[in-house]
């Protein structure tokens, strides 16, 4: 049986605003992301994920989509967008694109048209509200002119689809086929819990993403996956689709990746567990027991990057760590989602100032959350300011970045043989080589108090999480190591793969 190619590749998500900036304007572009492709490849990831470049207002960022078969003319064209699949698939690169189906944009035409009283079953109206409210923080319902409340589980400039019209179904089932006649690999399905809701829109206590709630992952959803996966199935090349599937339960987020649905579901327990060996080994236990095909994920667009996650009072800790869980990403079986910058080591940018925000999460809180912002800085490719050649001349990019970022800039780091971006270029040189021709499947090895030792075929992976050196397992050779070993110890806040 042929292996599909998605089952361990390594995928780049870029968020397309912060990645490459090619026409001057200070946000990045698709003609940024086509100027970049070489240096993915040379990276060693298989495949990129672009976030939304359709048109939109931006009130999120773009996942406020206003049309779902056109290129914003921020971001470039649909020209641009056709030659930057091209270059890549000439650089055996595939593309994933997001689709965002829960809701569109406020100035979507169906939208508009529902103001106007017309199509208004396509969005959830309603006279009389209940208690839900948005993700983004405050109420999930807006008023309109006649009287009646809308459900935007995100911003209000996002209103949610009703998905018990077929017109819905119908509708999104067109957007896929036009972006698979266009070459797309496969898709990213943003929210993929959260299309249905739960008849009667009950009140509930408890709105967090949970396997049982009125709110997500109703029942009904997996028929709509079912539908994806045999247009999917449809178009040769191995077309797939991963869904964005927040919940607290393994054996619920098998269900969206069962052999009619989805190829892959997001994995965030591995994004969520603490610096533990007990935590880790729960979530791969969980994980490869529970789900057909595992991905791994430690930083996206939505969440704190992981080198500042796991920060601690001693500086360096957060570095360490990150290259050390990814070392331990790459040895588990499944496929691992990369988040841009993070080869880089990028941290969180903490600091931006309120008046350069631009997160609806920052804003609807009133200033009493940070948004995701921080994680959303442009990427430095040079050591130049005043955008580290993000964006061409002296333009300022649409968010401020640190002066630190200098140091962590790709023209900084490259030929280091120390630096992050070195290592991942080993790590992932590593990875295609040797670790994705082995079983899929690990066996768990005794370790010492702190640590976590696995093997997967020939390959010894070691992780140390605790505060003392412990000793290395057997083994014959020194593959890779996140970090420098002190003779037969592992140092803490490092991993290793070994041959034996």
């Amino acid at each position: 049986m042929d292996i599909p190619w998605w089952r361990d590749a390594v995928v780049y998500e870029i968020y397309v605003r912060s990645f490459a900036d090619a026409s001057g304007d200070g946000v990045g572009d698709l003609a940024g992301v086509r100027e970049h492709l070489p240096y993915l490849r040379r990276l060693g990831v298989d495949a990129i994920w672009l976030t939304p470049f359709y048109p939109s207002p931006m009130a999120d960022g773009g996942y406020d989509v206003a049309d779902y078969r056109d290129v914003d003319p921020l971001f470039g064209s649909l020209t641009d967008f056709d030659a930057l699949v091209a270059d890549a698939h000439e650089l055996g690169l595939r593309v994933l694109v997001d689709i965002v189906p829960n809701h569109s944009s406020s100035e979507h035409p169906w939208f508009q048209a529902a103001l106007r009283g017309e199509g208004r079953d396509r969005y959830i109206f309603r006279d009389t509200i209940n208690n839900w409210q948005s993700t983004f923080s405050g109420p999930a319902w807006t008023q309109v002119a006649d009287g009646q409340y809308y459900l935007h589980l995100f911003a209000p400039e996002q209103p949610d689809f009703n998905w018990r019209n077929p017109e819905v179904h119908q509708e999104f089932l067109d957007i896929l086929r036009f972006w698979l006649d266009r070459g797309v690999d496969g898709f990213r399905i943003d929210v993929a819990m959260g299309l249905y809701k739960a008849e009667g829109l009950p009140d509930v206590g408890d709105q967090s993403f949970k396997a049982v709630s009125p709110v997500w992952g109703q029942p009904e959803v997996h028929n709509v996956y079912r539908d994806w996966r045999r247009l999917l199935d449809g178009y040769p090349g191995e077309r797939m689709a991963v869904g964005e599937v927040w919940t607290d339960s393994p054996e619920d987020l098998a269900l969206y990746v069962r052999p009619d649905e989805l190829q892959q579901s997001f994995n965030f327990a591995w994004l969520q567990a603490p610096w533990s060996p007990t935590a880790f080994k729960k979530v791969i236990d969980d994980t490869l027991g529970t789900v057909p095909f595992a991905t791994w994920v430690l930083s996206n667009h939505d969440v704190v990057r992981h080198r500042t996650r796991y920060e601690t009072a001693d500086p360096g800790t957060g570095l360490a760590r990150a290259r050390a869980a990814l070392l331990t990403m790459l040895a588990l079986p499944g496929s691992a989602y990369l988040y841009q910058g993070e080869e880089l080591g990028l941290p969180e940018v903490t600091d931006l100032p309120a008046e350069a925000r631009q997160d609806p999460v920052f804003f609807q809180s009133e200033g009493k959350l940070p948004g995701r912002d921080g994680c959303r800085v442009p990427i430095p490719w040079t050591v130049d300011t005043p955008s580290y050649g993000f964006s061409p001349g002296g333009v300022e990019p649409w968010l401020p970045q640190p002066a630190t970022f200098a140091e962590l800039s790709v023209e900084k780091q490259e030929g280091d043989a120390d630096s992050t971006l070195e290592f991942y270029r080993r790590a992932l040189a590593c990875h295609r080589d040797l670790v994705r021709e082995i079983p899929y499947t690990l066996e768990w090895q005794a370790s010492p108090e702190g640590a976590l030792f696995f093997t997967r075929g020939p390959v010894i992976c070691a992780i140390n999480c605790g505060t003392h050196p412990v000793r290395l397992p057997e083994h014959d050779t020194v593959l890779l190591a996140s970090g420098p070993l002190k003779g037969s110890l592992l140092p803490p806040d490092t991993a290793v793969w070994l041959s034996s």
